[in-house]
C-alpha cells in the first residue's frame, strides 16, 4: 500500500458523515503549513459544513508531515502523494505554491479534482524576460530576491520564513497585523528541514504552468490581492488570456495573503463561488 500524508479534517466527522458532504482540501504556501488557514476555517458559518468538509494537509517535510520524505521534491511526486492519501474527487485550494501544486493535482488527475481555486499563485511565479522586447516580460518575482532566499537558508531557517513573511505583507494596509497573525500560527509547528526548504523553493523558481491551463476543464477560480508584491497584478490580465475558462477576482488593497487581511471579504466571495458551483454540481 502506498505511502500516505497525515491529514486533519474539520468539522471532526465520522467516516459515514463525511461521504454527504464535498471535501475541500486546502493546501498552504512556501515554508509554511497548514495553520494559515486556521482563522477562515474557524470563521465558516455552520451551514457551510452541511454542503461541504474542510480537510487540510501539510506538503511532506512539513508541519505535522515533517517526518515524510520524498525524492526528488517535485510537483509529480507531492501530487502523487497527495493522490494516494485522499482517494475522493475534491475541490483544491492552494494558495501561493500551494496553487502550483493543486493546478498540477487538477491537470495529472483530473478525475479527482471537481473544481481549483487558486489563491495568490502564478503558473510561472519568476519574472521572465520575453523574446522581443521590454513589452514581452512576464511579471514576477525577481530571480535575484529568490537567490537571495536560498542563501539565507544556509544560515538561519526561521529567520528567512520570517523575511519572506514580511514580503508577503507588504501593501497590506496592516502590515504588523498580518506577519503577526500568520507568524503565530505557522510557528506553532516545528520548521521544516533545510533541504526541504530548498528544494521546495525550488518549485517556485522552475515550474511554468503557463501553456496548460487551457487543459483545464473543471470550474476555476482566481483570486489575488491587489498589492501583492510576489503576484503582481500587472500578471493577472496575462494569466486570464491563458486561461480563458476561469474565473477571477482581484481584493482591493490585499497583499499576498488575503484570506488574512481581508478576511470576511475573502470567505464571502470564496463560499459564494463554492455553493453556486455545488448548486450545478460543479459543471
Amino acid at each position: 500500500m502506498a505511502e500516505s500524508l497525515h491529514i486533519s479534517t474539520y468539522p471532526k466527522l465520522s467516516s459515514v458523515n463525511c461521504h454527504h458532504t464535498t471535501p475541500i482540501v486546502l493546501i498552504h504556501g512556501w515554508g509554511l503549513n497548514s495553520a494559515v488557514w486556521q482563522p477562515w476555517i474557524d470563521n465558516l458559518p455552520a451551514a457551510f459544513f452541511d454542503v461541504f468538509h474542510i480537510i487540510t494537509l501539510d506538503l511532506p517535510g512539513f508541519g505535522i508531515n515533517k517526518d515524510k520524505k520524498i525524492s526528488p521534491y517535485s510537483l509529480q511526486n507531492i501530487c502523487q502523494f497527495i493522490s494516494d492519501t485522499i482517494t475522493q474527487p475534491a475541490i483544491y485550494v492552494g494558495w501561493s505554491l500551494g496553487g502550483v501544486i493543486a493546478t498540477e493535482m487538477t491537470l495529472s488527475f483530473p478525475d479527482k479534482v471537481l473544481a481549483l481555486i487558486t489563491v495568490a499563485s502564478s503558473p510561472r511565479f519568476i519574472e521572465q524576460a520575453g523574446d522581443n522586447n521590454e513589452q514581452d516580460v512576464w511579471p514576477g518575482i525577481k530571480p535575484k530576491v529568490l537567490n537571495s532566499f536560498h542563501q539565507q537558508l544556509k544560515f538561519d531557517t526561521k529567520k528567512t520564513i520570517s523575511g519572506f513573511l514580511k514580503i508577503q505583507a507588504m501593501g497590506s494596509p496592516h502590515i504588523r497585523h498580518d506577519i503577526k497573525v500568520i507568524s503565530q500560527l505557522v510557528f506553532q509547528h516545528e520548521m521544516a528541514s533545510k533541504v526541504t526548504l530548498d528544494q521546495s523553493l525550488r518549485l517556485l523558481e522552475t515550474s511554468d504552468h503557463r501553456t496548460r491551463l487551457s487543459a483545464i476543464k473543471q470550474p476555476f477560480l482566481r483570486l489575488y490581492g491587489e498589492a501583492d508584491s510576489l503576484v503582481p497584478k500587472t500578471v493577472i490580465a496575462q494569466i486570464a488570456k491563458l486561461a480563458q475558462n476561469s474565473e477571477q477576482f482581484v481584493f482591493k488593497q490585499a497583499s499576498h495573503a488575503p484570506f488574512i487581511s481581508h478576511a470576511d471579504d475573502f470567505s464571502k466571495i470564496l463560499c459564494n463561488w463554492l455553493l453556486t458551483k455545488a448548486e450545478g454540481n460543479f459543471s
